[in-house]
Parts: structure tokens; sequence; C-alpha cells
């Protein structure tokens, strides 16, 4: 229910950015980005509270009601009527739904991030240290689990959004996309309650973030202090803390440390694997969802990787390892780690062509020609160039709908998850089985820590790929007058339901400019 909860709320997020609150895809993608990379930086927090102060299992109970409450909030964000005064179908006040949204953004962040560390940790506890086959079968299930949830909402979720609900106006129904998610958030809640009896609970055991960074500070101070040669050198850095330190915490720092240091690489996997819910998704928004009988939703592409989780998991630890073992091939897990972090960039690299099937532009400098852009809706193109300042009208062509079928991302997908079967599961067993019994859920948040820089890798790239904003301005007007006059040939004037879109990008230094229009007919689109 937890995991539906997030994943749900998150696969049509970045859809409610874009069409809800009217967001273009770089904002769009870099908010999303922001939201994610909190929720795996607030694990830190939730760490520190469960090892010092209230223990796990407290811990979880109390970041889940902020969790809930965050989720509600998100909901009551996305009622179109809330703010339509007027009753045309347009809220009035945007900026209430975008402060509602980030409130409820924020409080979800801290919940779901906070309880993190603690729920996988919490049960690897229930374990005794003799038993690590069970508690590696056990993060496997769990891990599973996780991907039951995420292929359940990421089917159901887009389903709620396409239904149309609204008082005075019928609109996608995100409201119950949101509140759906916030509901199971509650019933996960009660659950978890009901179980307490059956648990085996480990008291806190002291504010150990805190010891372990005064221990850090006074080695590096007591080091720098003694950097003369007449003071002889110790086999380790960590060792300059003894003085003020037991050997026990000096110890266990070193280990912490050690494995900290083999994270460095690791968000790059991640900058990759959580642009599935983005780029990923923005790119299936202008292909073709046609299945024959079924119309896939863009955001419903995501379903793909959950499906291939809960297949593959199985395969690989029943089948695909212990074959592995059998020809004597040592497959420690740094090197599934590094498998899996290649197989992402493989993935990319389909992507990447699929990305080239669906632009399909090619423009010359001197004579501004290109073949054709496809969407998966008709619409013109405008092509200017920039000049002293000035936007001069280059190129303009009707094109036809998108003819890239869907079907083409799901190679990407495959090779996505291969990856994250070998990297994800592998590294939250590593995490546990490597951390000292008073620092699990320090070293868990850790690893969720690298999730979180992969996201602001992600965060900082849309936000250079931005254009200036009065480019942006000065061009829409221009192909906003071109279109209402000369599109086709005929004049959309006396059409009072057309509703017009525009797009814009970079191509060697040409702006190009997409425009579409939509006809409302008896309040659907067409």
């Amino acid at each position: 229910c937890e995991r539906f909860s997030y994943y749900g709320m998150r696969a049509v997020l970045v859809l409610y950015f874009k069409f809800f609150l009217h967001w273009d895809d770089n904002l769009s993608t870099a908010i999303y980005h922001t939201f994610v990379a909190l929720c795996y930086l607030t694990p830190i927090l939730g760490a520190i509270i469960a090892d010092s102060w209230l223990g796990k299992f407290k811990t979880i109970i109390s970041l889940s009601i902020v969790y809930t409450i965050g989720q509600a909030i998100m909901a009551v964000s996305s009622i179109n009527d809330l703010t339509d005064y007027n009753r045309d179908g347009i809220p009035d006040n945007i900026p209430l739904h975008i402060g509602l949204s980030m409130i409820g953004l924020i409080l979800i962040a801290f919940g779901t991030g906070g309880i993190k560390p603690c729920v996988s940790a919490f049960g690897g506890d229930q374990f005794e240290e003799e038993q690590e086959k069970q508690r590696n079968r056990f993060f496997s299930l769990f891990y599973l689990s996780v991907n039951a949830g995420s292929l359940l909402s990421t089917i159901i979720t887009p389903i709620l959004r396409g239904e149309e609900c609204g008082i005075h106006t019928k609109q996608q129904c995100y409201p119950l996309a949101f509140g759906v998610p916030a509901a199971l958030m509650a019933v996960s809640l009660m659950v978890f309650i009901l179980g307490s009896k059956m648990y085996k609970k480990a008291h806190p055991q002291g504010n150990i973030m805190l010891q372990v960074s005064k221990c850090i500070g006074f080695a590096v101070k007591n080091r720098f202090q003694h950097r003369r040669k007449q003071f002889p050198k110790r086999e380790h850095w960590l060792d300059w803390a003894s003085e003020k330190y037991d050997k026990r915490l000096i110890t266990q720092t070193k280990m912490v440390l050690r494995v900290l240091f083999l994270y460095i690489p690791l968000p790059m996997f991640w900058a990759l694997f959580d642009q599935q819910g983005s780029r990923w998704t923005l790119q299936a928004t202008t292909m073709d969802g046609n299945f024959g009988a079924i119309q896939i939703q863009p955001d419903q592409m995501q379903t793909v990787n959950p499906i291939l989780i809960v297949v593959m998991v199985p395969i690989v630890d029943a089948v695909v390892y212990p074959l592995i073992k059998k020809c004597h091939f040592n497959f420690t897990p740094l090197r599934k780690i590094t498998v899996g972090m290649f197989l992402a960039s493989l993935a990319f690299v389909a992507a990447a062509l699929v990305q080239v099937q669906i632009d399909h532009i090619f423009i010359f400098r001197k004579h501004a020609t290109f073949s054709s852009l496809f969407f998966n809706v008709p619409f013109s193109l405008l092509l200017f160039q920039c000049n002293n300042n000035r936007l001069e009208l280059r190129y303009v062509e009707d094109i036809q709908p998108n003819t890239v079928h869907m079907a083409w991302q799901i190679p990407q997908y495959f090779i996505m998850t291969c990856g994250e079967v070998v990297f994800s599961v592998t590294g939250l067993a590593f995490s546990y089985s490597q951390a000292p019994s008073n620092m699990k859920s320090v070293l868990q948040a850790g690893w969720l820590l690298t999730v979180a820089v992969g996201n602001i890798i992600v965060l900082i790239v849309a936000g250079a790929s931005k254009l200036s904003e009065q480019c942006i301005l000065i061009a829409y007007y221009i192909s906003s007058v071109y279109y209402t006059v000369m599109v086709q040939g005929r004049t959309i004037i006396d059409k009072p339901h057309s509703l017009l879109f525009a797009s814009f990008r970079y191509y060697g230094g040409f702006l190009v400019i997409t425009t579409r229009q939509e006809h409302v007919i008896k309040k659907k689109k067409h």
C-alpha cells in the first residue's frame, strides 16, 4: 500500500505539472527531480531520529502520519473547482494550487524519505546474525513487493487520472489519482500498527551520527595539528581520534567511511534511472500509444519496469546467480553494481535512438531545411533564427501526426530493469551487511543519499537547458499571431473553442517553434 501510494502519486506528477499547472517540460522535469531528490535526502534525518531517539518502529509510525497528511493535501490541491469561481473549467488562482502542491510534496518527501532507511533496516532486524541467507532472501522479496506496489500503481493511477470528474466542469481527475494513494497510505499505516506485537524492536543506541561526526572532526583537527615530521605516522588518519574516542567507535567509523567511499560513483546510475518518470514519460507523450484494442497513456509506459522487476527478480535470484556460481565466477556485490551501471548507460543509448526517430530533424544553417518532426497530433512548425536580438521567421511547415510507436520504448525499459535488478537489490543487502549493528539505518540512508545526488545531477542538466524567458515570450506571441492568421490558409478567429499550444527547442543555433490546434467539442478534446 505504501509503495502504491508513493509510486502512484509519482507516476502522474510530471503530467500534473505540465497539464494542470501549465509548466513547460524543463520546469516540470526540474521540480519533479527536486522532489525526488528531497525524498532521498531526508532519509538522513529519518536515520538519525531512528538510531538516536525514537527507534525504527516509532519513527516509521510518526513520519507515516506526516506522509499521509501530505498525500491528502496533494489531492486537495488538484481539485479544479477549488478556485474555479466563474465555472469556466480553468482555475482562477493557480498560485494557490501551486502553493498547496508544494506543501504537500514537502510533507510527502519528509514522510517517505524519513521511513525509507527504517523500513528495510527494520525488516533486517527481524533476523539473527547467522540467518544471512534468509536475510538476503528477505531483501529480494522486499524489493519484489516494492515493485509489485509500483506495478499496480502505475497501471491504475493513470486510469484514474484519465477519468473525468468535477462539480461544474469535467476535467482529468487528478484528485482521484492523488486521493486513492492517500487513502492507501492511511491503510498501510493502520496495518503496520496492528502487527506491532509481532515485531522485534531494537532500542535506539544514542546519537550515533553526532558521535561519528565529532570523531571525524577531531581526527582531522588532531592530524592537522600534528602534521610535522617529528610526529610518527599512524596506520589510518582516523586513528588520530584515539586520544578522545574509544577504539570501537573509531573502527565502526572506518567501516562506514569505507563503504561510503565506494558509493561515490553510484549517483550516476540514479541520474539515469529516475528519468523514467520524467524524460521518458515526456518522450512517450510524443509517441503513438495505440496497442490495438488498448490505448496506452504516456504515464502507463512506466509499468514496463515493475512488470519486468516482478518477473526478473525471482529468476535472477533462483536461476541466474546459481548458474554463475556453478561457472566458478566470483560475482561479488561490487561487480554486480558495476554491471548494473553499465546496463543503465546502454538503456539511454536505446532511448537516444528512439528520440532520434521521434525528432528526425536535419537543419542546415544556410538553408534552414529539414525533413519532418513527429508528434502524436498534427501541428505546424515555425523556424525562427535570432539575429542581433531579433527573431526572423525562416521556415513554416504543416506536420502530420507521429507514427513512432510506444512499443519502441520497451527495449530501453528492459535494459534499464536488468541493470536495476543487479544494482539496487545488491546495494540494499550490501549496505545492511557492511554496517555496524548500531549504524544500520545510517548506512541505509547513505545508500539512499546516492539517489538524491543523482536527481540533483538531472536537476542541474534540466536547468542548464532552458532558453531565456524573454526570447520564449517574444517567440510565442509571434507564433500565436501567425497561427491565428495564416494556419492552413484560413483564420481560426471564428472558432472560439480552439486551443493553441506551442513548444520551443534549439537545434543547431535555430529556435524551432511547433504549434498545434485542438478543438474542444462538448468539453472533449479531439
